[in-house]
C-alpha cells in the first residue's frame, strides 16, 4: 500500500510515467505577430490511480513575474504508444490532441480546437516533450493562429523540482501538486 493512502499508479500510465512530478525552468517564445520574450514555466503531472495523468501548466514573465499563460487537462495513454491530451485554457480554448509516445519522447498535435466567442483564433498546435540526458525535459510548441501558418512559438528546458521538494527547499510558487498527489488525489 502506498504511503499516506495514495493510490498505486494505474498500469496504463507506464509509457508516460516518466513525466510524473513537478518540472520547472525557463524558455523563450516568439511568433510572427509578437516580440520575442523569455518566460518561466512550471509543469505538474500527477496520478489518482486511474488510467490517465492529470496535468497543470503555468508560465510567467521573467522580467517582472506577471502571469502569462496557464492550462490544465488530462493525458490519456493507450496501447501501442497512442496518447490523447484533453486540455482547457482560461483564454477560452479547449483542445484535444493525439500523438505518440516513444521512449522518453511524446509528440502531440491538435485534432480538435473549440474556442469561446472572445478567444483568439488558434487553428493548430503541435507540441513535443522529451526527457534528455541530464534530466532535462525539453518542451516545444508550434502553432497556427491569428491568420498565421504553423510556426515555432515556444521552447523551454525544465528540470525536476521534486528533488528540491524532498530536500525541503522552497519553490518559487506553491508546490502542492508533487508526485502522486493533486487536487483529486
Amino acid at each position: 500500500m502506498p504511503q499516506h493512502g495514495s493510490p498505486q499508479p494505474h498500469p496504463d500510465i507506464a509509457p508516460v510515467a516518466w513525466l510524473l512530478g513537478t518540472w520547472r525552468g525557463e524558455g523563450a517564445g516568439t511568433f510572427p505577430t509578437i516580440q520575442p520574450f523569455r518566460y518561466g514555466e512550471e509543469l505538474r503531472f500527477w496520478h489518482v490511480g486511474k488510467p490517465f495523468l492529470a496535468f497543470a501548466q503555468r508560465t510567467w514573465a521573467l522580467d517582472d513575474g506577471r502571469p502569462l499563460h496557464a492550462e490544465s487537462g488530462y493525458w490519456r495513454p493507450h496501447p501501442g504508444g497512442l496518447v490523447e491530451l484533453v486540455l482547457a485554457e482560461p483564454s477560452g480554448l479547449a483542445s484535444i490532441y493525439e500523438g505518440r509516445v516513444a521512449g522518453h519522447r511524446v509528440e502531440l498535435a491538435t485534432t480538435t480546437i473549440a474556442s469561446a466567442p472572445t478567444a483568439k483564433e488558434v487553428t493548430r498546435v503541435v507540441r513535443a516533450y522529451e526527457l534528455r540526458d541530464g534530466g532535462v525535459l525539453a518542451c516545444t510548441l508550434a502553432m497556427a493562429a491569428v491568420g498565421q501558418p504553423l510556426a515555432h512559438h515556444l521552447a523551454a528546458d525544465l528540470r525536476s523540482a521534486d528533488a528540491d521538494l524532498r530536500n525541503g527547499a522552497p519553490g518559487p510558487r506553491d508546490v502542492t501538486l508533487a508526485r502522486g498527489s493533486g487536487p483529486a488525489g
